[in-house]
């Protein structure tokens, strides 16, 4: 029949082979690209439950540290924020509690190089983590301005020793120190906090 093609099984096979080839690269590129999706999500629903439950914590850590609650909001988000940059490295592998310590630590010792200490406010007290039931208001107002006259250094192991309840390597590890480094700084800062507050301060 005169002006109609009839597609003969070579041509056929001609036009399918694009189909085919789309078919063949497309499957397993969609493949891993839901794969890499679904590992994505599962990393972003793992940090958001680890900042669930590790914000309060930080947050109290970095005012003991800063005496500002402002402050200590901003260098917990900080904190956060290097974090999830690194996410994807250190999630499952790494001891996250220790992690967060060690970048927490680190963003206040920045910033402590920044601001000059007339520039914190002392707001009022956290809730302690270790204090003693009978601990007042008063003497944990005290203990916070004393923690604020010792380094950035031995403020961080008091708070670390003594407040998150962490082990003398544990410390050791977060701020790069050696263990027995670690104990001189804490029995040096147990010394500055028992002459400000005399009797009433105990530690264990």
């Amino acid at each position: 029949m005169t002006g109609v093609r009839t597609a003969t099984p070579a041509t056929a096979a001609a036009a399918a082979e694009p189909s085919r080839q789309a078919e063949s690269a497309g499957g397993p590129l969609a493949r891993w690209t839901a794969a890499r999706r679904g590992q994505r999500a599962a990393r972003d629903e793992a940090f958001t439950a680890f900042v669930v439950d590790a914000a309060p914590r930080l947050r109290r850590t970095a005012y003991l540290m800063c005496r500002d609650w402002h402050l200590a909001q901003d260098l917990t988000q900080i904190t956060f924020t290097r974090m999830y940059a690194a996410w994807a490295r250190i999630w499952p592998a790494a001891n996250l509690d220790a992690y967060s310590r060690r970048v927490l630590i680190n963003a206040v010792a920045d910033t402590m190089k920044r601001r000059s200490r007339t520039e914190l406010v002392l707001a009022e007290p956290p809730e302690p983590a270790a204090a003693a039931p009978s601990a007042t208001t008063e003497l944990q107002v005290t203990l916070v301005r004393a923690l604020a006259e010792l380094s950035v250094r031995d403020r961080a192991v008091l708070v670390l020793r003594h407040w998150e309840d962490q082990s003398v390597d544990a410390v050791a590890e977060i701020l790069g120190m050696t263990p027995s480094a670690v104990k001189m700084s804490s029995m040096r800062g147990l010394q500055r906090l028992r002459a400000a507050l005399g009797e009433d301060f105990t530690a264990s």
